[in-house]
């Protein structure tokens, strides 16, 4: 098997007219990685996974894979196999023909491509499957098949677009950890497209958040998550309460934001906002729901008080989701584990809220994810 080679994007831009679906991105991608990127619908990650295979050219800027500039060289002699959302199975084909598909276009025998298949569906944990035909598998394992038959190919870089978007919940998440025990098992480099953080979360080594053809950020998951670099991202990435306001004192690598509602709160300045961040600045600090908690009996002096009261309260499994109001009506809420017995938060309670300000983050105002 192909060990996965790196994939840098050096000032690509990708046009159609006047639109412009991709600018400037820049992203350096090691060879092995799983590397994902992540986005709403119509940001741009499709296109750039569609430059990297060949099926669509740059307008500026260059993809190179292995080191190699790709300019001129099309999809077929790219050391790239493409797993598309719809798997694109051949329903006549037995499972271990489907798989061995690219082994029969170069000629190879019908006993070389049994064995290769065998070989494929023992790695999937499909084996004894291949003379099942497509229709006769379920979505995961057609999941499988599809990326058996790509690895077939023996390609140094796998792209797959959106592959899970049309499983179930379970199944979806079965699979996010089969790719990645795939992935890691073959050691080549994975590009992966999706608009669900989890799945991006779960199993890439770094991750780019992109909003509107830019690249907002790259990073591992836990950096894309606990130290968003933009607005966007911070509201993009998983849930988070937003507070506006100005800055009124900045000391190290804190902020105090001074809010028309909630009064002074203390953040850590993000990493990209370090040294951007200035007093009277607009600013917006972002504080998760797990990051919140209720006020014990005392509060520790290097806390941040939020008075709230409870609006509803939201029975998940594992955890409760707590809706509150903030002064002034501001929406906050507030996610508390599942410890065997009810919170203590019933409608129309008072409650003080409190956090670290090591767990939550302030930077200069901008652009959230719902606007």
């Amino acid at each position: 098997m192909s060990v996965g080679v790196g994939v840098n994007l050096e000032n690509l831009w990708i046009r159609f007219g006047d639109f412009v679906a991709v600018r400037n991105a820049n992203v350096n991608i090691n060879g092995g990685d799983f590397f994902s990127f992540l986005g709403p619908s119509g940001c741009g990650k499709t296109t750039i996974l569609r430059a990297v295979s060949g099926f669509l050219d740059p307008s500026e800027g260059r993809v190179l894979i292995g080191g190699n500039d790709m300019a001129g060289i099309g999809p077929n002699k790219r050391p790239t196999a493409l797993i598309f959302q719809n798997l694109a199975l051949f329903p006549l084909m037995k499972v271990w023909e489907n798989i061995t598909f690219s082994m029969e276009v170069k000629g190879a025998s019908t006993a070389e491509r049994r064995k290769r298949a065998d070989e494929l569906l023992d790695m999937i944990a499909l084996e004894g499957q291949g003379d099942k035909l497509p229709s006769e598998l379920s979505g995961g394992q057609k999941q499988r098949v599809a990326i058996a038959r790509a690895l077939c190919a023996e390609p140094d870089v796998l792209l797959l677009d959106e592959p899970l978007s049309a499983l179930d919940l379970k199944l979806r998440q079965h699979m996010r950890t089969e790719l990645r025990e795939i992935q890691q098992r073959v050691g080549i480099t994975f590009i992966y497209i999706t608009h669900d953080q989890g799945e991006a979360l779960t199993m890439s080594d770094n991750v780019a958040v992109m909003r509107a053809g830019v690249i907002d950020q790259i990073g591992t998951g836990h950096e894309v998550y606990d130290r968003p670099a933009t607005p966007f991202v911070a509201s993009f990435v998983g849930e988070n309460n937003v507070f506006r306001g100005k800055v009124h004192e900045i000391s190290g690598t804190q902020a105090l934001l001074e809010t028309n509602r909630t009064g002074l709160l203390r953040a850590e300045i993000t990493p990209a906002a370090i040294g951007k961040l200035n007093v009277g600045d607009d600013a917006m600090m972002f504080v998760r729901p797990e990051a919140l908690a209720p006020v014990g009996a005392t509060v520790p002096e290097d806390k941040t008080v939020i008075p709230a009261t409870v609006l509803n309260e939201e029975f998940e499994g594992n955890s409760y989701s707590v809706f509150l109001e903030g002064a002034g009506g501001k929406e906050i809420k507030m996610s508390l584990p599942n410890l065997g017995q009810d919170p203590e938060a019933s409608k129309g309670s008072e409650l003080s809220l409190t956090y670290d300000a090591r767990n939550a983050v302030v930077m200069p105002a901008g652009e959230l994810a719902s606007e």
